[in-house]
């Protein structure tokens, strides 16, 4: 008998007149099951037990890139699905490395990307007796609380359906990540190559359509219909559906001003007449009726009450989610809907009909008003060239080079850095913005380029700051190696929201949130082969940026910025507690 692959032997009867019987064995029938069900792309860190399976995959046609952390490679599987809406992949070596890529399945599954994190293991023998073997951890257990689901292989015949049930699980409803655990040994299994390639699954409609019920569409409508000062807001779930066409009818007909979340920018470009991201703070505090369209309730947005919403218990909300444990999640929802985006923006759509009235003159006129107003307060900002630089006069000049090059992709992550940066830069095109996402996880910015990059062939400008970097900057050598169209900006304020803090016990060490003064980040990129550029003015970081992004190369730009420009924690910093002790 015969082994398929690179591995082959003969088991001959006596008087060997038998036949050699061709076989294979668990890397090829895995590699076979994820090519199957169209999988192109691994993202990884090869090592024990799984490098020679990533050699035979690359070898096999499939794209396998190496990366130099786990996490970040699990950043770029979360986002390829996100793109995509196919399972991003990672595979990891055991323990310490499946770990590394389990903050990124739970950052998946809290964002509802598919994504499956492969992981080698120890055998389940071992494993249950505690026996002590090289990087032995019960991988299963540890996963399950933290993803959407997780299964183990533990035979050659079962891979075909194992990775089907995989896949079916992190695209179908509720998209999200899930674990799947591969024993070293299993790779190593034979079996008939004939009884193999029967055993693989073709996964037939992974995320089939779920229709709203008629009596919920009606509902919804009514509700809307009664509204005075409606507000549509979308979320990274109407982005991920890329269901655009029906989105842009359902807003453009319905009338209604929109609030996009920041991953949901450019669904309908930022200058859009009905989009009132300039007039957030107005829209939320006076909405009475808001149309959730895949966004929840979290933290995001006050969880629907507080401060930033009105009086409580006024806005009545209406709630497209194909989750129904979504609803009345933090307050009453007076009309659910629950189904695929696609499906339930159609069904609005059509049941408006063609007497569908506008909402009231008043409202839209003064959302309008409060929009023209901020933007106007803001231009002459934008525009400065300070030096050293100010965050307004480097996203300034950064949004005008977004508008000039509305195909490219924008990653985005820090805490002023993401805060100005969502509100100032415009976007135009969906799934165009790739930030930190419903966690605020800093450190997916070199996974999201180099997935952006892989997985769209577009240019991608990271604008990053300096702390949030620091979580990924190693990867710069990956997008290196692999001569990515990647341009990144770091604003470097030579510190955590400031650079400016001082220890407060006087000691000679610096304060917690500072770094190295004038940190050369550019070096790093050049180090490896890319481009470095210093720049300290909005002038000089839009020549850097144009050359970058035209050229291709793998470029880093080192964005000086004051160091007093930045204030504690963004725009959040209500989430951070202060002490009273000593306080009067």
């Amino acid at each position: 008998m015969t082994l398929s692959g690179s591995a082959q032997g003969v088991d001959e009867k006596a008087g060997g007149a038998d036949a050699p019987q061709a076989l294979t064995d668990g890397f090829h029938l895995l590699i076979d099951a994820l090519k199957l069900n169209d999988v192109k792309t691994i993202y990884g860190v090869p090592g024990i037990p799984i490098t020679d399976f990533g050699r035979m995959a690359q070898g096999a046609g499939i794209r396998v890139l190496s990366f130099r952390h786990e996490q970040n490679a699990g950043n770029a599987a979360a986002i390829a699905g996100y793109l995509t809406k196919k399972p991003g992949i990672c595979l990891t070596v055991s323990a310490p490395g499946f770990l590394n890529g389990l903050t990124a399945l739970a950052h998946a599954t809290t964002n509802c990307w598919p994504m499956i994190l492969i992981s080698g293991s120890s055998e389940r023998e071992i494993v249950d007796l505690m026996q002590g073997d090289y990087e032995e951890m019960d991988q299963l257990a540890i996963a399950k609380p933290l993803c959407k689901a997780a299964y183990r292989i533990l035979h050659a015949q079962d891979i075909g359906i194992g990775v089907a049930r995989a896949i079916r699980a992190a695209v179908s409803g509720r998209p999200g990540g899930v674990y799947l655990d591969i024993p070293g040994n299993l790779l190593g299994q034979v079996m008939d190559e004939v009884e193999g390639a029967k055993s693989l699954v073709k996964v037939i409609d992974p995320a089939p359509a779920q229709i709203p019920a008629p009596s919920a569409v009606e509902r919804a409508l009514e509700v809307i219909k009664g509204a005075k000062k409606p507000l549509i807001i979308l979320g990274k779930g109407a982005s991920y559906a890329q269901c655009d066409d029906v989105v842009r009818e359902f807003v453009e007909k319905s009338g209604i001003p929109y609030l996009p979340m920041s991953m949901a920018k450019g669904l309908l470009p930022d200058t859009h007449e009905q989009s009132a991201g300039p007039a957030r703070s107005l829209v939320l505090k006076e909405s009475d009726v808001v149309v959730m369209v895949g966004a929840r309730l979290n933290w995001l947005l006050s969880h629907g009450k507080g401060k930033s919403w009105g009086e409580p218990h006024s806005t009545k909300f209406v709630q497209i989610d194909i989750e129904p444990k979504e609803m009345d999640s933090n307050v009453e929802i007076a009309a659910p809907l629950v189904g695929d985006i696609g499906s339930c923006l159609s069904a609005l759509v059509g049941g408006m009909g063609d007497d569908w009235k506008a909402p009231p003159k008043e409202w839209t006129d003064a959302v309008k008003a409060k929009k023209d107003a901020n933007v106007a307060r803001m231009a002459s900002k934008l525009q400065n060239n300070n030096v050293p630089m100010d965050y307004n006069g480097a996203l300034g000049a950064l949004k005008n080079i977004i508008k000039e090059r509305p195909d490219a992709i924008l990653v985005n992550e820090g805490a002023n850095t993401l805060d100005f940066a969502r509100s100032i830069i415009d976007m135009y095109q969906p799934r165009k913005r790739l930030d930190v996402g419903t966690w605020g996880v800093m450190g997916v910015g070199m996974g999201s380029a180099i997935a952006a990059a892989v997985e769209t062939g577009k240019p991608v400008l990271a604008v990053e700051g300096d702390s949030a970097f620091g979580f990924s900057g190693m990867e710069v050598e990956t997008i290196c190696r692999y001569k990515l169209p990647v341009c990144i900006v770091v604003f470097n304020n030579n510190g955590i929201y400031r650079g400016t803090d001082v220890n407060q016990s006087g000691g000679s060490d610096v304060a917690t949130t500072v770094f190295v003064e004038n940190s050369r980040y550019d070096l790093m990129m050049e180090a490896f082969g890319g481009v470095g550029v210093h720049v300290t003015n909005p002038d000089e970081l839009t020549r850097a940026v144009n050359a970058a992004m035209d050229s291709g190369k793998p470029t880093l730009i080192n964005a000086a910025i004051d160091p007093a420009a930045g204030k504690e924690s963004g725009n959040i910093g209500s989430l951070n507690p202060v002490s009273v002790v000593g306080k009067k």
